[in-house]
C-alpha cells in the first residue's frame, strides 16, 4: 500500500513538472533574453558626448544592400569627437574612396566596430596614415597594425566625424560586427538608454504580387499598389504575395528609417514575419530578393536565404486564396526599442480566371539550376544559387551601323543576380587595334551607358556582371579632364582643388606632383569629381624646400596632373601658381 502511494505521488509530482516545463522553460529564455538586454545596457558608452539622433538605421533598405549600421547625426557639421565604446584595441585603419577615413576597433566584449566617413583620424594613427600615403604615393591606404599596438579605453578620442567617401552629409556611420560570427548585428540595443524614441513605425501603403500562371489580383497578374483605408474593393483569386512599404521615425529627427520586425497575419494567424537584427556579408545583396523597391515582401522567393525571413507554412508566406470570402490582413510594425502600430487590409477572395502565359523555353531561367543563354555573338552563364527566383527574359538584340558590337537585351526590367555571371560578346568589328580601349557596358531605362568592365579575348569581350539587364561593347579613347577650382583662394583656404572628371570608363587613378615631387591629394567626398590637397605642415616644408633652391623668393610653382580613366587614357595638365 506504501509503493502504491509512493508511486502515486511520483505520478502527480510527474505530472505537475511535465505541466510547468513549458512555463518553466519560458521563464528561463525571458530571464536569459533579459540577461542580454543587460548585459547590452552595459557593453558600450555612445560615441559621442551629445544627445544621439539618427539619420539612418540598421537594416534600411538600399540599391543592391542592407544598411549595416546605424548612421549618428553630428548637427550637420564635420569635426565632432568619436569615441571608444568600451576598451579595446584599433585593429585596420583604411583611407577609401568609397567610405572615407575608416576605423576598425576591436573591443574585448566580444564586438568589432567599423567608424566610416570619418573627417580624420588623431594621434600616432593619422601620424602612421600619411606617412604611409606617402610612402606608397597613394591616398588609399588599409593598415593592419598588431594586435594591442593601439589600446583604446572607453570614452577615448579616437577620430573626428566627417563627410568623406560616398556621403551625402555630415555624420558617423557605426557598424557592429560580433567577432564569433562575423555577422553584423543591430547597434541600437546597445544605445537604447541614451536613445529618446516614442514613435511607432507608419505604414504607407500595400502591393500585391500575384504569382505567375497562379494567381490573379482584380482579374490581373503583374504587381498592383492600393493605399490602406481605400473604398476600392480588392479581388485575387489563386496565389498571391503581398508587400508593404513603411518608415520609421524618431523623436526629434525627420528621417525616414527601416522597420525593425514586420509580422503579417491573415484571418489572425501569423504567416510570415521580417526581424531585421543581424545579418552576413553573403546575406546582404539577397535584399534583392526580399524587397520591390521600397517595399518589403511579406513571402521568401525559393531562392532567397535570408535568415531574418520567416514564413509559417510551405509556400514560404504567399497567400492562397481560394474561397469566396473576406481575408482579412494585418500587419503589426515594432521598431527596435519596441514602439509598435497595426494596419489591416481587406482582401476579397472571388473566382476568377487565371490566365497562362506562355514562354519560351530558352529564356525561361530556373533559379535553381544551371542557365546557359547562347545568341548570336553572345554567351552567358548562370550558376545555381544565382537567382532568387524564375526569371522570364523579354529577350531582344538590336544593331546600329556605327556599333562595335550587337546591343543585347537580356529581360526588360533588371534582375539582380547573387553574385558576378560570365558574360562573353562578339564584336562585329574592330576599328581600333588596341584592344585595351573596348569595355562591356550595361544600359538603363534611359538609354545611358554605365562601365562594367571586362577584358579582349580572341574577337570577345568577356566580363563580370551582375544583373540581367542590356550590355553591349563601346569604346573609350577619351583622356581624362583636369582643371583648378577657385585657384585665387587657394592660398587663403589652405587648399589645392582640382576637378577631374571622365566622360566615359571613369577615373581610374591620380597622381600629383608639385616641382617634381610628389604631394598628397585625395577624393575626400566621391559624391563630387574633386580632387583636394590640403596644405599642411608637409606640404609647406615641400613648397618651402622647393623656394630654397632658388634666389627668387616669390618663385611659382608647377602643379603636375597625370589622370588615367579605366581604358588606360592618360592626361597630363600643368598648373602654375
Amino acid at each position: 500500500m506504501l509503493m502504491k502511494d509512493l508511486r502515486t505521488t511520483h505520478l502527480r509530482h510527474l505530472w505537475l513538472l511535465l505541466m510547468f516545463l513549458p512555463l518553466l522553460v519560458s521563464a528561463q529564455r525571458v530571464e536569459n533574453a533579459q540577461q542580454i538586454d543587460k548585459d547590452k545596457r552595459n557593453a558600450f558608452v555612445p560615441p559621442f558626448d551629445f544627445p544621439l539622433l539618427f539619420s539612418g538605421n540598421f537594416g534600411e533598405i538600399r540599391t543592391d544592400h542592407f544598411h549595416g549600421g546605424l548612421d549618428f547625426k553630428t548637427g550637420g557639421v564635420s569635426g565632432k569627437a568619436v569615441r571608444a565604446l568600451a576598451n579595446g584595441y584599433i585593429s585596420r585603419i583604411r583611407v577609401t574612396h568609397g567610405s572615407g577615413y575608416v576605423l576598425d576597433v576591436t573591443y574585448h566584449n566580444g564586438y568589432r566596430t567599423i567608424n566610416r566617413h570619418l573627417s580624420a583620424f588623431v594621434g600616432e594613427v593619422a601620424q602612421r596614415t600619411e606617412a604611409t600615403q606617402y610612402a606608397t604615393e597613394s591616398w588609399e591606404v588599409d593598415i593592419v597594425p598588431e594586435p594591442g599596438e593601439y589600446p583604446v579605453r572607453a570614452g577615448q578620442v579616437i577620430a573626428l566625424s566627417g563627410n568623406t567617401g560616398y556621403s551625402f552629409g555630415p555624420h558617423l556611420h557605426l557598424d557592429l560586427i560580433e567577432e564569433a560570427t562575423g555577422d553584423y548585428v543591430d547597434p541600437l540595443p546597445f544605445f537604447a538608454q541614451h536613445v529618446r524614441d516614442h514613435i511607432a513605425p507608419r505604414a504607407v501603403d500595400i502591393r500585391f504580387f500575384p504569382q505567375r500562371n497562379r494567381g490573379v489580383v482584380n482579374g490581373q497578374q503583374g504587381a498592383q499598389t492600393f493605399a490602406f483605408g481605400s473604398a476600392k474593393r480588392v479581388t485575387a483569386w489563386g496565389i498571391v504575395g503581398v508587400g508593404l512599404r513603411a518608415y520609421d521615425y524618431m523623436d526629434g529627427a525627420n528621417n525616414r528609417n527601416g522597420v525593425h520586425t514586420v509580422i503579417l497575419e491573415v484571418d489572425g494567424q501569423e504567416t510570415f514575419r521580417s526581424v531585421v537584427d543581424r545579418f552576413s556579408d553573403d546575406e546582404s545583396r539577397m535584399i534583392n530578393s526580399w524587397t520591390d523597391g521600397a517595399y518589403m515582401k511579406s513571402f521568401i522567393e525559393p531562392g532567397n536565404r535570408l535568415r531574418m525571413l520567416h514564413a509559417t507554412d510551405s509556400l514560404r508566406g504567399l497567400l492562397c486564396i481560394d474561397e469566396e470570402r473576406p481575408y482579412k490582413l494585418t500587419y503589426t510594425l515594432i521598431d527596435a526599442l519596441g514602439n509598435r502600430s497595426k494596419v489591416s487590409f481587406t482582401l476579397h477572395g472571388q473566382r476568377a480566371v487565371i490566365p497562362q502565359i506562355d514562354h519560351k523555353e530558352k529564356y525561361h531561367f530556373k533559379w535553381n539550376r544551371v542557365n546557359i543563354l547562347q545568341e548570336p555573338g553572345l554567351q552567358l552563364v548562370v550558376p545555381r544559387g544565382m537567382l532568387y527566383d524564375d526569371a522570364f527574359l523579354n529577350f531582344g538584340m538590336t544593331i546600329d551601323s556605327a556599333d562595335v558590337a550587337y546591343t543585347y537585351r537580356l529581360h526588360d526590367q533588371r534582375v539582380p543576380l547573387h553574385s558576378r555571371c560570365p558574360l562573353t560578346i562578339k564584336l562585329r568589328r574592330k576599328p581600333l587595334a588596341d584592344s585595351t580601349k573596348y569595355y562591356v557596358a550595361s544600359i538603363d531605362a534611359k538609354g545611358e551607358r554605365h562601365y562594367v568592365g571586362g577584358h579582349y579575348e580572341k574577337g570577345m569581350m568577356r566580363a563580370d556582371v551582375r544583373e540581367l539587364t542590356t550590355f553591349t561593347v563601346a569604346i573609350d579613347t577619351i583622356p581624362p579632364s583636369c582643371a583648378p577650382v577657385g585657384k585665387q583662394r587657394w592660398r587663403t583656404t589652405g587648399r589645392i582643388v582640382l576637378r577631374a572628371t571622365d566622360a566615359e570608363s571613369g577615373l581610374a587613378s591620380y597622381r600629383c606632383l608639385i616641382d617634381g615631387q610628389y604631394v598628397l591629394f585625395g577624393k575626400p567626398n566621391s559624391t563630387k569629381d574633386e580632387l583636394i590637397c590640403t596644405i599642411n605642415s608637409t606640404i609647406k616644408k615641400l613648397l618651402s624646400n622647393s623656394q630654397s633652391s632658388s634666389q627668387n623668393s616669390s618663385q611659382r610653382h608647377t602643379l603636375e596632373v597625370i589622370l588615367t580613366d579605366r581604358c588606360g587614357n592618360t592626361s597630363t595638365t600643368l598648373i602654375t601658381f
